[in-house]
């Protein structure tokens, strides 16, 4: 298996986001780094605030879109930026806590906004290798 990491993919409209990794919740930490990477490099975020984040769906892609619509919303209304994410999912339940700051546009030199989470190509699922993809296209 792969070390753990994120992607992101061509698309024609909008930009794709992927995580993958060991285990499912593996997957859904790279998947938020992807996201966060669409708008400026993870890296300069410092974890200061500690938002805690609980999802309830039926599926693992309808989690999956709640996590990072919840994490959008999350980003918007306090005006932060996550940097490094903790998941734990619970058949039907994710649990994450997401790190992160107040935006500072000197610093973070944010490119676009990601405007939400899209059901496109939306998947979470295993490959041959045992290792875990969660992705889907966001709206930017």
């Amino acid at each position: 298996m792969g070390s753990a990491h994120w992607e992101h993919y061509p698309h024609p409209a909008d930009m794709g986001i992927r995580g993958i990794g060991a285990t499912k919740e593996e997957a859904f930490v790279q998947v938020a780094l992807a996201l966060t990477a669409v708008v400026t490099d993870p890296e300069r975020i410092s974890p200061h605030h500690a938002v805690e984040v609980i999802c309830v769906q039926d599926d693992d892609e309808l989690l999956l879109y709640s996590w990072l619509s919840t994490l959008l919303y999350e980003m918007a209304t306090r005006s932060v930026l996550f940097g490094r994410f903790e998941v734990g999912i619970f058949g039907n339940v994710l649990k994450g806590t997401a790190y992160g700051e107040e935006v500072d546009v000197g610093r973070h030199e944010p490119t676009v906004e990601v405007k939400a989470a899209t059901y496109a190509d939306l998947k979470v699922e295993q490959d041959t290798d045992g290792n875990w993809i969660a992705q889907c296209v966001v709206d930017v």
